[in-house]
């Protein structure tokens, strides 16, 4: 399983760039997922970086989650502000893993009630997404010129340039 902690070392522009924008954004991404008539779904969601984790989390129930129980693969997409991609974008792709392990379910959620007040201290998480990363690009401008930047597990990044 390729984790938060792997990715970064393995492609740490990519990685810095999805963490910048997913914090501009106030930690807003779009997931991709597939319904079940398999057709793709895009939902907002706040993933959160913990413990070398990539999670995606939301409220419980929700037919996004029921996607990913169904079908694991999702991509994730950080929120683009203009046409110009003048801020860069970066998008995630992999397999969900329903991460069940109750202590880091409860750091979790007192790190969440510290950063931003939600209290979930208690509840059982079933499930709790983590990320299992199997590739990542990113977009950027640099004196008009586009940089697509690529990896994949095992293979680093690789940047291409179109004029």
């Amino acid at each position: 399983m390729v984790e938060w902690h792997d990715f970064v070392e393995e492609a740490p522009h990519i990685a810095e760039l999805f963490q910048r924008r997913h914090q501009a954004t106030g930690n807003l991404c779009m997931l991709g997922t597939l319904r079940s008539d398999g057709y793709p779904r895009i939902s907002p969601v706040e993933p959160r970086i913990f413990e070398g984790h990539l999670t995606i989390m939301g409220m419980p129930g929700t037919t996004k989650f029921a996607d990913l129980e169904r079908d694991p693969r999702f991509t994730l997409h950080t929120a683009t502000v203009d046409t110009h991609v003048s801020e860069g974008d970066a998008k995630l792709t992999g397999d969900v893993v329903n991460l069940q392990d109750e202590e880091l379910h409860q750091r979790f959620t007192q790190a969440l009630f510290e950063e931003i007040g939600m209290d979930l201290r208690g509840q059982r998480f079933d499930p709790f997404f983590v990320a299992d990363l199997k590739g990542a690009s990113t977009v950027e401008m640099n004196d008009g010129v586009m940089y697509i930047r690529v990896w994949k597990p095992g293979q680093g990044e690789r940047a291409v340039r179109k004029t």
